[in-house]
């Protein structure tokens, strides 16, 4: 599905995600998540396209994850090119934000992260 093309607005930070999607919901929208690291293609665009089919509002995230690249990987080196892919996403219609937070919004000063699983251990028997 390609529309006319229309500027897509960027929150960069959390606030200004959580607004915009508070304020879609407030007016009963349901709202989809396609995220991404960016460098889009058209498999994306074929996600944003059934996030569309789905929900009334799509918010494409955009973040290279360092956590998501084996030591042997270049971060470094991964493609980064935001006007690019806004221009795709603009150019195909469909995605209403683009959330294009920086690594300080990701993993700020501090961050620490733990995960606890509640629940019946693998492979023992619960009477």
């Amino acid at each position: 599905m390609t529309t006319s093309s229309q500027r897509i607005e960027t929150a960069s930070n959390i606030v200004e995600l959580r607004l915009r999607v508070r304020l879609w919901r407030a007016k009963g929208a349901r709202v989809a998540l396609v995220p991404t690291m960016g460098a889009l293609h058209a498999g994306h665009m074929a996600l944003v396209r059934a996030a569309k089919e789905r929900a009334d509002k799509v918010v494409v995230s955009i973040f290279v994850n360092p956590a998501q690249f084996a030591p042997h990987e270049d971060f470094a080196r991964y493609p980064r090119d935001l006007a690019a892919d806004r221009a795709k996403l603009e150019a195909e219609g469909g995605a209403d934000l683009i959330y294009a937070p920086d690594m300080r919004v990701m993993y700020p000063e501090g961050h620490a992260t733990q995960i606890s699983v509640d629940g019946p251990k693998i492979g023992r028997a619960h009477v």
